[in-house]
């Protein structure tokens, strides 16, 4: 496939499907090549009608200013809501957001029409030019922007100009054609989450190198079923030129890279949570050491850093963040970082909100905030970090199943509390799998559940014990998002102590 410059894109006609953050990113990116461009939705609701607007305003203000990238003239957007099956008249190429499933109506237009379907990734991509910065791609089932942050905070201890973007929120098609403006200095590096939806979309992709973190049961309505949702997660190996990075503890990532295609002389880094082999990174003794970047990979080990040093002053670290931390500090030393910028910027890093966030410690209880939990994979990992736990589930299952969650973690639970539409069927494995646990199950779906959880949370928690939100589940029955729902969390946490001392 060959290689568009920015020039290409002038004068095409561009069909955009969805009105959402990497939508809108997209549709401003290719109108500001002079691209004409039509952006599809098939809502028609108050949302999509403003972001309509602001989408047509700003493509009008740009085109009467003349104001387009490298002197071309910008070129028009138009927005069709209520209708996002049927491709515009004289469409050259589609571009999806993310989330828009691969068997859209639209898509069956296009391919019957000869029309391509990418994503904004592919078209960043794309543009990135000839001297442009590496990629470094972060994808898995879980632990994705926490690892990418990681692997950006060591990137810039060692002197780099770099930046996390693609799924962590900040469209990369945004940066990479906002790259030395104004005077800025060009980005070296950047660290790239992409989901399986972007690399779906993605064909073009090829990372300096690459981590498929793990792999487990997710999005499987989309994807239509789990090894299709693998070989997607799979791409973002192929052409690697340095490292392909896997889990050592999870034999399915290992697989991934034995069936990449990568460049000649990509090597396969492992990292794992007991003591690394030749060509792997592990801990040892407390110790994070690297066995793949060394002169002598069978009798010589580089320490890096302690894991007291991951995310110092939030207590030991949780073993799924521990494998994160290896992961970026791999990627990382597959770009050439010296040991000490992977300790300097552990050091500098600090977690996102609602990731094993430490909310407060009352009467010997701690409150854990793991609202990004959203499916069992990263509940079994949040579970796994505590050893008495008083656990908060529940919400949306997305189709999801229990019961080797509960299996796993059955003997760590002091308590249960649920809430949300799919709660039952957290319910029916723990009455499989846990029957002597308490459980409290907290028939409502209202905002407001989450303070009564908390109480009774508390009410079934003892000293020593870690009063757990880690839902398993999706938020949306009850919460706009995770965030809403850890920020309900915190809130109630606090209630608790405001009452009580």
């Amino acid at each position: 496939m060959s290689t568009p410059s920015p020039a290409d894109f002038a004068g095409q006609h561009i069909t955009v499907a969805g009105l959402g953050v990497s939508g809108i990113s997209a549709a401003r990116a290719l109108a500001g090549l002079g691209a004409h461009v039509t952006v599809v939705d098939g809502g028609d609701g108050e949302k999509q009608q403003a972001a309509a607007r602001e989408l047509e305003h700003w493509a009008a203000a740009q085109s009467a200013s003349g104001k387009g990238g490298g002197g071309r003239r910008v070129g028009g957007i138009t927005v069709r809501l209520g209708d996002g099956a049927s491709l515009p008249e004289g469409t050259d190429l589609v571009v999806t957001s993310p989330g828009w499933k691969p068997d859209s109506p639209l898509f069956a237009a296009a391919e019957a029409a000869g029309v391509d379907v990418v994503g904004d990734v592919e078209i960043a991509w794309r543009l990135r030019g000839p001297d442009a910065a590496a990629w470094l791609g972060v994808t898995g089932t879980n632990g994705k922007t926490t690892t990418v942050r990681m692997l950006a905070s060591i990137l810039a201890a060692e002197g780099l100009h770099t930046t996390a973007v693609g799924n962590i929120g900040t469209p990369i098609i945004d940066v990479i054609l906002g790259q030395g403006k104004d005077g800025e200095r060009p980005y070296d590096v950047l660290a790239v989450e992409l989901s399986s939806y972007q690399l779906h979309w993605a064909p073009s992709l090829r990372a300096h190198s690459a981590v498929v973190l793990n792999l487990a049961p997710d999005h499987l309505d989309w994807h239509g079923s789990m090894q299709a949702y693998a070989a997607d997660k799979g791409r973002i190996y192929e052409g690697n030129t340095v490292a392909c990075v896997y889990n050592v503890a999870d034999k399915a990532t290992e697989d991934l890279v034995r069936e990449a295609d990568a460049e000649e002389g990509c090597r396969a880094i492992g990292f794992t949570l007991g003591t690394p082999g030749p060509s792997q990174l592990g801990v040892v003794e407390g110790i994070l050491v690297d066995r793949a970047f060394v002169e002598n990979r069978q009798q010589q080990a580089q320490e890096l850093a302690e894991i007291s040093d991951i995310a110092p002053g939030s207590g030991t670290p949780a073993p799924h963040n521990i494998a994160n931390a290896l992961a970026a500090a791999a990627l990382a030393r597959a770009f050439g970082v010296r040991p000490a910028a992977v300790r300097d910027g552990l050091r500098a890093f600090h977690p996102d909100a609602h990731r094993i966030q430490h909310i407060a410690e009352l009467d010997g209880v701690t409150y854990i905030d793991d609202s990004k939990a959203t499916n069992t994979h990263a509940a079994e990992a949040s579970l796994a970090a505590y050893e008495h736990i008083v656990w908060i589930a529940g919400g949306l299952a997305k189709g999801a199943t229990f019961d080797e969650l509960v299996q796993k973690s059955a003997a760590r639970l002091r308590g249960v509390v649920l809430i949300g539409a799919d709660r039952a069927l957290i319910r029916e494995a723990l009455a499989r799998h846990a029957p002597d646990v308490p459980v409290v199950d907290l028939d409502r779906t209202d905002t407001g559940a989450m303070p009564e959880a908390v109480r009774e949370a508390a009410r079934l928690a003892e000293p020593g014990d870690t009063v757990l939100l880690a839902p398993a589940c999706a938020s949306m029955d009850m919460f706009v998002n995770y965030n809403k729902r850890g920020e309900a969390f915190a809130d109630a946490v606090g209630e608790l102590t405001a009452r009580d001392h």
